[in-house]
């Protein structure tokens, strides 16, 4: 059975890929170990022959490196130098292109797509442009969760509030304000980013863990899929096969 690892500075997303895919998400501890780790994964984790993972968060890599090699007996692949991705990286310094941008742009590329913009949400929200398999460039701005964070604890009168979509994009309290604000916000700033880099034959996917929270206010023609960094993953597991 393939299982395929999205660990983010949030969240740790497991994917199981049964038909359907089946997907567990568990919060990121950087300082919990890999026995710990297992007491939490064992229910889920059954018949595991292949693991792919997508790892932001580096002091994790030897923690689920030891978790599979000693309970599973599997050597996890780790998106990285060395891993055939199918995914060019034309840029700057390709060592610093996070694992999940590429799994994302390799998602992408298992939709077959010649052009795409892929926003990620997640701690940060990111916006790649894939072009002829390369990924061509990326903007990275705060992701809501963490922009919230920061506000709350940077404004003495404000306090943690609950993200709803506002029926405008005023609102009549602070709180209303607050989402109006940040929400509506949110989805302005990615629909400007796609307008500036789209083109004919563009396609626009929305991905991540925050996708949820402004999805309806986002053009129907953008293609939202949770599992886009999954597909990226599996289609790599092909590719890597021990």
């Amino acid at each position: 059975m393939l299982y395929t690892i999205d660990i983010g500075n949030s969240n740790i997303e497991i994917a199981r890929h049964t038909d359907p895919v089946e997907t567990f998400r568990f919060e990121t501890v950087k300082n919990r170990s890999s026995d710990e780790y297992y007491q939490r994964f064992k229910d889920l984790l059954t018949e595991c022959d292949q693991v792919v993972i997508s790892n932001v968060v580096p002091a994790l890599t030897p923690t689920f490196e030891t978790l599979f090699e000693r309970y599973y007996k599997v050597s996890p692949v780790f998106v990285g130098p060395g891993v055939k991705t199918g995914v060019k990286l034309p840029v700057t310094n390709p060592k610093e292109v996070g694992a999940d941008l590429v799994s994302a742009a390799a998602g992408a590329l298992e939709y077959g797509s010649k052009r795409a913009i892929i926003i990620d949400m997640g701690t940060a929200t990111t916006v790649s442009l894939i072009e002829d398999g390369a990924l061509r460039g990326v903007s990275i701005m705060i992701g809501l969760d963490t922009a919230r964070t920061c506000l709350v604890e940077r404004a003495s009168q404000l306090s943690e509030f609950p993200f709803v979509i506002p029926p405008s994009p005023l609102g009549d309290s602070t709180v209303t304000a607050l989402n109006a604000g940040f929400l509506y916000g949110h989805a302005y700033q990615i629909i400007g980013f796609v307008d500036a880099l789209k083109s004919e034959d563009t396609d626009v996917f929305v991905t991540g863990g925050a996708m949820r929270l402004i999805g309806r206010l986002l053009p129907e023609s953008y293609r939202q899929d949770p599992l886009l960094i999954h597909w990226g993953l599996k289609r790599m597991a092909e590719s890597n096969k021990r």
